[in-house]
């Protein structure tokens, strides 16, 4: 035998839901009893027994008493209605017992029964009160008391004990693994939908570096050497409101690629500068305590170039934070005459730069020094085992920033 029929009551100990095993066992169970029902009627009506009747009628009694809380949906939901089913049931059998000795058998699904629908310590204990129960009742009936009149329903309740402890056990197991496996699900999904919005970001950085180096450049020079048209051609010449016209058509395209570059802008700097992110970075860094400062008087820069010196901020913080062990770090910006530099160091464990692998997911070293060397800067690491880490880039302002 295994654990029982009906689900436990709240706060009972057993399953909560019901899978086709547990189906198939209270189906067992639900035969067990009626077959014991059934043995102990048939025997008193063919062996003529004094009290046939009584016996007939108690199991009788005792059916109708069980097929009643099953279907009872307040004995499934309430643990005071199981507790008053059971007590039913126990009655009903103690008068089977009175009448037959072949009651003895119901106490091994009454066992189930109690231990499934009580807490465990009342399980237990009812348990044992219907062993001696059966016992008491058996012996009543015997003359001649045998070691298996006692030996038998007391391992009968050591089995049903143990049994319903192990399909606890591996209730417990089962649910351990299901929460696991929906947190994995979890998980995946996450990460999914973070490598998703990691590419959305990448290709939006894509295009506002396409645009800003190809289009609006382009256009830009073409305003040039359209402004440098007009003022060699002479006064008056017919070709001038043409090229008057076509300057100011490329100066209104400049300045609508260059909406399309700040659209484009990755969020972390779309509320605010670079200094602002970078500090938003610094104060959000996970680990080791990172400061940020800024030297030098700020002025706007390309998106582009905000772009790439938050970008190699990100990949560097996040090597310190994964690789090197450390418990300060510092993000300095620095604005020059003619360049910006910025620079990441840590009091890491170190390594050895002419030996480091590339990084995952493009936010290795590799990765930041084609970002700054992208923009004409330069880009070094400075670092030994054991004495921290230095990262620098500096890129040379454009024109357009130094104005």
């Amino acid at each position: 035998m295994t654990a029982p029929l009906p689900p436990p009551a709240p706060g009972a100990s057993g399953a909560r839901t019901l899978t086709p095993v547990s189906r198939v066992l209270r189906l067992c169970l639900h035969a067990l009893l009626f077959g014991l029902l059934a043995l102990a009627a048939g025997r008193a009506v063919a062996d003529s027994a004094p009290r046939a009747g009584w016996v007939v009628a108690a199991c009788a009694v005792l059916a109708a008493v069980y097929l009643a809380g099953v279907r009872a949906p307040v004995v499934h939901s309430s643990a005071r209605a199981g507790a008053v089913w059971l007590a039913g049931l126990f009655a009903a059998w103690a008068a089977l017992l009175v009448v037959s000795p072949d009651g003895l058998w119901i106490a091994f699904p009454l066992y189930f029964l109690e231990l499934h629908l009580l807490r465990l310590r009342w399980g237990v204990a009812a348990v044992a009160v219907t062993a001696a129960a059966a016992i008491g009742g058996f012996s009543a009936h015997s003359s001649a008391v045998t070691p298996g009149a006692f030996l038998g329903p007391l391992l009968g309740g050591a089995v049903a004990v143990a049994t319903v402890l192990g399909y606890q056990a591996l209730y417990r197991e089962s649910e351990r693994r299901r929460e696991l496996i929906e947190e994995l699900i979890t998980t995946r999904a996450e990460l999914a939908a973070a490598e998703r919005n990691a590419g959305i970001l990448a290709e939006r950085e894509r295009l506002a570096r396409e645009i800003h180096d190809t289009l609006a450049q382009g256009l830009s020079s073409i305003q040039l050497l359209l402004r440098a048209a007009e003022r060699s051609l002479p006064e008056g010449s017919a070709a001038l409101p043409h090229i008057g016209r076509a300057r100011e058509a490329a100066q209104e395209n400049l300045a609508e690629a260059r909406r399309f570059v700040r659209a484009l802008t990755p969020p972390d700097l779309e509320h605010g500068s670079l200094p602002a992110a970078l500090e938003r970075l610094c104060s959000g860094a996970p680990g080791p305590r990172v400061r940020f400062s800024l030297s030098g008087t700020p002025r706007p820069l390309p998106t582009p170039y905000e772009v790439a010196l938050l970008r190699i901020a990100q990949s560097a913080l996040a090597n310190v934070v994964r690789h090197a062990g450390a418990g300060r770090a510092e993000i300095t910006l620095t604005f020059m005459d003619s360049s910006v530099t910025l620079d990441i160091v840590d009091d890491g464990k170190g390594f050895d730069p002419t030996s480091a692998p590339s990084g995952e997911g493009g936010f290795g070293l590799p990765a930041m020094r084609s970002r700054a060397e992208t923009l004409s800067g330069l880009f070094t690491v400075e670092s030994a085992p054991g004495q921290g880490t230095a990262v620098a880039v500096t890129l040379p302002l454009p024109a357009e920033a130094l104005s």
